[in-house]
């Protein structure tokens, strides 16, 4: 729901931080996204009481960590020279931890990195195939999903540019042509023939 809500690319999604969801304005900030650059996008309200209460029992799971000494996230050199505390701080965790500890091969500490990417696509596409959805159906298919519906909701195609982070206008204008080609108003002939009564 949260790809599909806001717009977000998987890495982006799984590496967001507790600090970075802002319930209160219906908004989350992605940071580093592709590119190196951030940006701020819509969080859907409807997920805000699934996120309270996916974030109550990841918060648990963080005191339990810090409680065993491996409660630490990884945190940019620069940051953790900054901030040497902010490891163990409540607010720079992933909303989306990985279910197990792992050793980090940067610094040999034990931790709870973010969840892989392929658990998740593993989990889009049992969903697409459980749903009987016969096109090919990705995670990025739900950012997709964002950018369309939004155009066909009236958006603007310079705000959904700024949502989705492109830097280029013309990557957001695909969207465009392809809603463009789809909705052209052209028929089968077939379908302008009366139906056959019997």
């Amino acid at each position: 729901m949260l790809l599909y809500g806001s717009g977000l690319r998987l890495s982006e999604a799984l590496r967001l931080r507790v600090k970075e969801l802002d319930v209160g304005t219906s908004r989350l900030h992605v940071r580093d996204g592709k590119g190196g650059t951030d940006r701020t996008t819509v969080l859907l309200e409807r997920l805000h009481g699934p996120l309270r209460r996916h974030l109550k029992t990841v918060k648990a799971q963080h005191e339990a960590d810090c409680a065993d000494g491996v409660g630490g996230v990884y945190l940019p050199d620069s940051l953790a020279e900054k901030y040497p505390n902010a490891a163990t701080e409540w607010r720079w965790q992933y909303v989306f931890p990985s279910t197990t500890l792992s050793e980090d091969p940067r610094s040999g500490a034990v931790r709870r990195h973010h969840r892989s990417d392929s658990a998740v696509q593993r989990a889009v596409k049992k969903a697409a195939d459980a749903a009987a959805i016969e096109k090919h159906a990705t995670c990025h298919t739900l950012r997709h999903s964002f950018a369309t519906h939004r155009l066909q909701d009236g958006t603007d195609v310079r705000s959904i540019q700024k949502l989705l982070g492109h830097e280029q206008l013309r990557t957001t204008m695909q969207y465009v042509h392809v809603l463009e080609q789809s909705s052209d108003g052209v028929t089968s002939p077939l379908d302008t023939l009366p139906e056959d009564p019997a």
